[in-house]
């Protein structure tokens, strides 16, 4: 089992190392040339700016069993056709029951987006939502390992 990092714009991705590091799993984050994320105590592929190239190399390195923070239900789904198990940055641990409604929402905003439409972007990230991630995490790691 590793821990595999959407490095795009992955608030979490400290909790996720140091809780790697804390159960001797691999972490390996994920990004392009445009993030600079050597600062963190884990393996880093940086690939060539592109549209979805991290992704692409992420969801290729990818086996059974590895944990993948995304908040990109696109990467999610197919994470989960590699039987890994998608974890967002807020906790939600995402599987066959959810991931269509969730690619069904995303489908919407980019056409409410398309359309012109303006949304609402996230709000501050609270210290809970950090627990949250941390939590399931957690359960998830634990539950591999026994």
């Amino acid at each position: 089992m590793k821990i595999l990092i959407d490095g795009d714009g992955c608030p979490v991705t400290g909790i996720a190392v140091k809780t790697a590091r804390t159960f001797g799993i691999n972490a390996v984050i994920y990004c392009d040339t445009s993030h600079d994320m050597h600062a963190f105590e884990a393996e880093v592929v940086t690939v060539s700016k592109g549209a979805d190239s991290a992704d692409f190399a992420l969801v290729n390195d990818a086996r059974r069993g590895d944990i993948v923070i995304t908040q990109d239900y696109g990467l999610a789904a197919m994470a989960l056709a590699k039987n890994a198990i998608p974890i967002t940055q807020n906790g939600m641990i995402i599987n066959e029951r959810n991931i269509d409604s969730l690619l069904m929402s995303r489908h919407a905003a980019k056409a409410a987006r398309r359309a012109g439409k303006r949304l609402k972007g996230p709000a501050k990230r609270t210290k809970e939502q950090n627990r949250d991630f941390e939590k399931a995490l957690l359960s998830v790691i634990k539950s591999n390992l026994s």
